[in-house]
């Protein structure tokens, strides 16, 4: 086989990077940016007229529309608007001659994603396509996905696409609708409250309350009188009967969560619970039936805690019915964009905020990091850059020092206490070749000069590490 013959072969089974609209009167424009973008693996059509473009629209999904201000039948801003009309999510950058702010102004208020003016450069060009052909496929992709969940399962708020949670969310399908007792094992801030909410909302209780008490939160008297209520002067401070949330929580479901946690004596209480479905308030002498569901939760290892004598071993195989895994975000990467997308929007909106996005470079640190905090951290993370941002963009420079490695090995084992030495190892090694890499505009053969090893020791550590190479930028 030629070379040619293999090039061509490698092209065509390299990927489309999206689908990009060019309405633009001037055939020269045209043929100038379907030239560029082809180059980048676009899929490219072009209209020379708004209606022209208005058309195309209507008969397939486009990514990006790139939007020329001025068109021989109608005023561009009219063609942006009758876009919105058709699809409020579509990215659309407006390109003109005339860059006056005013123009720039009017078209981001018609809904426009950027403005660029007549001659761009190419460079700045392809870098804001690729953002917004990003945040496109990002919040389609999350559009669909929620609604085929909620088709299926009715989960909200649970984003993933992972094979690891879609098994998840057929097991939950699966056992939601029966009466069996479930454990949730994970990390922490890996979604185990929202998985019990799922299982409670897709069973035939979901009409019924759903109530979480964290165990581990109170001490052992006052988590009883919690869960079973008190009569009036059972204790000192019981100046009122008060129901517990066993009673609450009848013909519902029950979240118990660091379950783990719980002292001897309580467990003894849970257990008879579980067993014959009834209890006293403290203090009392009268048997109160309930009809409650437990979902419980743990973030330890209860076999071990049963062999050290710190967990009973029958209100474990009493809690061990169901068990599902839920995997920490480490072992779960691809969904991060989907979940940065979804926290973006959402702090976005609760600050009053223009929709931000997240920057190629400082998605690739994501993507990188271990996460030990899971989701409940890069929710925290992602807060944190939408209130400290200036503009829409999340730049690296609003990620946290452990994240880009702005701290030492010390650092890293604190956020990472039960992390090996080979773990801690690699992490460093993936994020030092990442920055190189950074540094060297993905030039390899640069990257493992400067770091004084040969080139195939390079890509062989590129390789292991699972590390992705960006496209270079073009001169």
């Amino acid at each position: 086989m030629s070379e040619a013959a293999v090039f061509t072969r490698h092209m065509q089974a390299e990927p489309v990077s999206g689908t990009i609209l060019i309405v633009d009167d001037e055939a020269a424009i045209r043929e100038s940016l379907q030239t560029l973008l082809e180059m980048e693996n676009y899929s490219v059509e072009s209209a020379s007229t708004g209606e022209e473009g208005l058309s195309r629209i209507a008969e397939r999904p486009f990514d990006l529309v790139l939007l020329d201000f001025a068109l021989p039948d109608k005023n561009g801003l009219e063609v942006l608007r009758d876009i919105r009309e058709r699809d409020s999510q579509l990215a659309v950058i407006m390109i003109t001659a005339y860059g006056t702010v005013e123009n720039a102004v009017l078209a981001i208020q018609s809904g426009a994603t950027n403005f660029i003016q007549k001659p761009w450069d190419n460079e700045k060009l392809l870098a804001d396509i690729q953002a917004a052909v990003a945040r496109r496929r990002a919040e389609e992709e999350n559009i669909q996905l929620k609604r085929a969940l909620k088709q299926r399962y009715n989960f909200e708020n649970i984003i993933g696409k992972s094979e690891a949670m879609l098994r998840i969310f057929d097991l939950v399908a699966q056992v939601a609708p029966s009466r069996s007792t479930v454990l949730l094992q994970g990390e922490s801030g890996t979604g185990k409250e929202l998985i019990a909410k799922a299982l409670h909302m897709n069973s035939t209780r979901k009409d019924a309350p759903f109530v979480p008490v964290n165990t581990g939160s109170m001490p052992a008297d006052l988590l009883e009188s919690t869960l079973f209520g008190h009569v009036k002067g059972a204790f000192t401070s019981a100046i009122a009967s008060k129901k517990g949330l066993f009673e609450i929580a009848d013909k519902g479901t029950l979240f118990l969560d660091e379950i783990g946690t719980m002292s001897m004596e309580t467990q003894a209480k849970i257990l008879r619970v579980l067993q014959d479905r009834k209890f006293m308030h403290l203090g009392g002498v009268q048997e109160i039936h309930v009809d409650v569901r437990i979902i419980a939760a743990t973030n330890v290892d209860l076999r071990q805690m049963v062999k050290e004598g710190k967990f009973r071993e029958d209100l474990f195989y009493r809690l061990n019915v169901i068990t599902i895994d839920l995997p920490p975000l480490r072992h779960r990467r691809e969904d991060i964009p989907l979940l940065v997308n979804y926290f973006l929007r959402k702090f976005s909106q609760e600050n009053d905020r223009e929709a931000c996005e997240i920057s190629p470079e400082a998605l690739r640190y994501l993507l990188d990091y271990s996460w030990p905090g899971n989701v409940r951290e890069l929710e925290n993370v992602m807060e944190r850059a939408v209130v400290l941002s200036s503009g829409t963009m999340i730049t690296v420079d609003l990620l946290p020092d452990q994240i880009v490695g702005r701290g030492n090995g010390l650092q890293m084992l604190e956020h990472r206490p039960d992390a090996s030495l080979f773990e801690l190892v690699e992490e460093c090694e993936r994020r030092l070749i990442v920055d190189m890499l950074e540094k060297c505009n993905s030039n390899q053969t640069e990257a493992a000069e400067r770091f004084h090893i040969p080139l195939s020791t390079l890509n062989q550590k590129i390789k292991r590490l699972n590390i992705e190479i960006r496209k270079r930028n073009k001169d």
